[in-house]
């Protein structure tokens, strides 16, 4: 939990960092739609989203305050917002979820699949026990549900039929990085986990996170492939990418 105080500073690399953000690919011009994590609002979210926008995409928050807990018509209004955005430009949107964020983001990918172009979810609890994070007692508090009541309803650790990339730290100090991990799955090949150096409450606002949440949300429709680590700025890729057997 310590090292979660590292947030700081991953925030303040981003202005080292920015030139070469600059370089990631750029959008196409779809539209995200970003979760923010437990107890938090778009406020959270604004960074990212803003980096986003400035690639070209469409990004935007889940516009319901803080994030409680999936209360009562939080998910429906998700739901329709996912479909109103999808009618409206007639293509299909990104979701990307930042930790509980990202189980909103993947169970709406479920239920929707043809609406939705990929999902991305950064330090997400989906594949572990419902007590593999420091934040359950948390989440039982500000939700008033019990968390082993809640994840009873849902087929976590199934992916999304579509193309499915979990950024993980091994350093989160917050969710098991193990929880993060997604199995491949048989007659399901998109999908990955691509770990970076990061905290939990920094994974927002790293800039390694940021690179790898660009270069998945470029990908055309239809032609998905795996995380490169070598390639374009492969030396950098090495450092702040880790490839390690059990990652994957």
């Amino acid at each position: 939990m310590a090292l979660e105080f590292r947030a700081f500073w991953e925030f303040g690399a981003l202005l080292p960092a920015w030139p070469l953000l600059t370089r990631a690919p750029r959008g196409d011009g779809h539209s995200a739609m970003v979760f923010p994590g437990l107890s938090a609002s778009d406020a959270s979210t604004l960074p990212l989203r803003t980096y986003l926008q400035s690639l070209g995409y469409k990004a935007w928050g889940w516009e319901q305050g803080f994030n409680f807990g999936p209360r009562a018509g939080v998910l429906e209004q998700a739901k329709s917002q996912l479909t109103q955005t999808f009618e409206t430009t007639g293509r299909k949107v990104s979701l990307i979820g930042w930790s509980l964020g990202g189980v909103y983001a993947r169970e709406l990918a479920k239920e929707l699949p043809h609406m939705v172009r990929c999902v991305i979810t950064l330090g997400t609890p989906f594949a572990g026990s419902h007590r593999s994070t420091n934040a359950w007692r948390i989440y039982e508090l500000t939700s008033g549900r019990s968390i082993e009541r809640e994840t009873s309803n849902y087929d976590l650790k199934t992916a999304p039929p579509v193309p499915t990339t979990s950024i993980y730290s091994r350093t989160d100090g917050v969710v098991a990085w193990r929880a993060s991990i997604q199995k491949a799955a048989e007659g399901h090949v998109q999908t990955e986990n691509i770990e970076v150096l990061a905290s939990h409450i920094g994974l927002g606002v790293n800039p390694s996170a940021w690179w790898a949440v660009a270069d998945r949300l470029t990908q055309p429709e239809g032609s998905w492939k795996p995380f490169e680590r070598s390639g374009k700025l492969t030396a950098l890729k090495g450092l702040v990418f880790p490839q390690r057997a059990e990652a994957n």
